[in-house]
Parts: C-alpha cells; sequence; structure tokens
C-alpha cells in the first residue's frame, strides 16, 4: 500500500474527475486580465497624479486592482470549495460510482481525507500560484503600458510582490483552517442525503436562526455564522481601521489566530464531521 500511494492518487482521481477544482479559477483570471488591460487605456495620463498622493494611498491606489484579483480569486475557490464538497461523497453515489470505487483497496479514511484535502489543501495552493502568476503578468503589462513614459518602476515599488505573496499565503492557509468545519459539515450531508444536498446543508441552519428570531427575539445564531464565514481575518491580521488594507508583514498575527478559541473548536468540529462523513460513506447505499 505505502508503494501504490493511494492517498496520492485518490487526489489525483479528484483532480481529474472535478475539472471545475482549476476551470473555475484560470476563467476568473481570464475575465479579470481582460478587465485590467482595459483599464491600462490612459494609465500614463493618471500615474502623475496617483504620485503626487501620500505614500500610503499611492501604494493603496496602485495596488488596489492586484488586492481585488486575489480576493476575486480567493473568493472564487470558497464558492468551488462549497460546491466540490457538496457533491463530493453525493456523485459517487448518484451514478453508483460508489461500487467500483469500493472494490479498490482504498479505506473510506482514505477517500473521505482525500476529498477533504481538495478545498483544504489542493484550493489554495492552487489559488496562490494562479494569483501570484495572475499579479506577476499585471506587474509586466503595466510596466510595458508605462515604459514610453518613464514611469515603469513606479508600479514594482508601489508593489513588493514577493510580501504581496506571503501574506497571500498566510491569507490562505488561515481561511482554509477557518472553514475547516464548513467544508467538513458539507462533506457529511453529501455523504447522507439522498437528494438536494445543499438544501439539507442549509436549511437546518436557516430554521434555527428563524426559530431564535421568532422565539427569543434575538440574532446570536446569526452572528455566530457571520463569525464562522469572516471571524478570521481580525484574528489573523492587525488592521489598522475598517476595511484597511494589508500591505506589511508586520500586520500578520499568526499567534493570535492560534490562540483563538473558535479556531480549535471549528477544528473540532471539523474532526467530528469528517470521522462521521467515513462511518457515512462505510455504511450507505448506493442512490
Amino acid at each position: 500500500m505505502n508503494t501504490t500511494r493511494p492517498m496520492y492518487w485518490s487526489v489525483q482521481r479528484e483532480l481529474w474527475e472535478n475539472r471545475s477544482v482549476y476551470i473555475a479559477p484560470l476563467l476568473v483570471v481570464a475575465v479579470f486580465l481582460f478587465g485590467f488591460v482595459i483599464s491600462t487605456i490612459g494609465m500614463p495620463q493618471r500615474r502623475p497624479a496617483t504620485l503626487k498622493l501620500s505614500a500610503e494611498k499611492q501604494r493603496a491606489a496602485i495596488g488596489q486592482p492586484y488586492d481585488v484579483a486575489a480576493i476575486a480569486l480567493t473568493i472564487t475557490s470558497f464558492i468551488v470549495g462549497l460546491f466540490y464538497c457538496l457533491d463530493a461523497l453525493h456523485g459517487e453515489r448518484r451514478d453508483r460510482s460508489i461500487l467500483f470505487w469500493k472494490s479498490m483497496p482504498v479505506s473510506d479514511l482514505t477517500t473521505v481525507l482525500s476529498k477533504a484535502s481538495i478545498p483544504l489543501v489542493v484550493l489554495p495552493l492552487l489559488i496562490f500560484a494562479i494569483t501570484v502568476a495572475t499579479q506577476l503578468i499585471m506587474l509586466l503589462w503595466s510596466s510595458a503600458v508605462l515604459l514610453p513614459s518613464g514611469l515603469a518602476g513606479t508600479t514594482w515599488t508601489r508593489f513588493n510582490l514577493f510580501q504581496q505573496s506571503l501574506i497571500l499565503l498566510y491569507g490562505l492557509i488561515t481561511f482554509a483552517l477557518w472553514q475547516a468545519p464548513t467544508y467538513g459539515w458539507l462533506l457529511l450531508v453529501s455523504g447522507w442525503a439522498r437528494r438536494a444536498a445543499i438544501l439539507w446543508a442549509v436549511l437546518p441552519f436557516f430554521a434555527i436562526g428563524v426559530l431564535e428570531k421568532i422565539a427569543f427575539n434575538s440574532t446570536y445564531f446569526a452572528s455566530m455564522l457571520k463569525y464562522r464565514f469572516m471571524g478570521h481575518v481580525g484574528r489573523a491580521f492587525a488592521i489598522k481601521e475598517p476595511h484597511g488594507r494589508i500591505d506589511s508583514l508586520s500586520q500578520i498575527t499568526p499567534g493570535n489566530f492560534l490562540s483563538t478559541p473558535g479556531l480549535w473548536i471549528g477544528l473540532a468540529f471539523a474532526a467530528i464531521f469528517l470521522a462521521a462523513a467515513v462511518r457515512m460513506r462505510r455504511y450507505r447505499e448506493p442512490i
């Protein structure tokens, strides 16, 4: 089993069968780069006015399209991860391919962990590589546009690609860890539901929120869900002002993030959901 590397080939299988994992981000990149190329029309005329701003505003103005690219790809990876998890175990039961895969010498634990590794490991690394490549293309293109005016180096000095890449990698890792219980829950529902997996995944939380509002006129449950989706930002980064830009390595706070109880509680729930998904796959029949 060690020489056949079942985990490696199980992950490869997921990538072969789910091409949207890498096609969707590439499509977003193609659309974004097309829009960026159009936006660079007139850039040589606008850049002198930008350089008259303060140093902080210069970095914010010049770095904005690069930040938008990173955010758009991060959101894309999250959406792809959600839909992938919803279909990961449900799809093989629906097309009855689970009967074939169960005949292979691969355990249910390996199968479920390989599926969980797509949103937790593969997607963050893939998005990191695509984002860095996209930002490099943007830098080269803007430099070519600004070269005749002698301002080609202004983008490179205001946008530190290496530093921003480290911040991006850290942000993707913290985001994946924070969303681990979400992915685990969706995998569990995918292995349990016979149909309409997305409804079974969402409706219980919606019902609890509505019941709390009617019974107690409060929104604590909704606030908890909001914290689960976006609460990692304030723990992983030291943001100077609301909606402020993260442009320095001094703003990352891994110690604060790792000491957050919500992180470890979420990882504990993720482990429980994955263990239940393994058991579900072992005994659940094809649809």
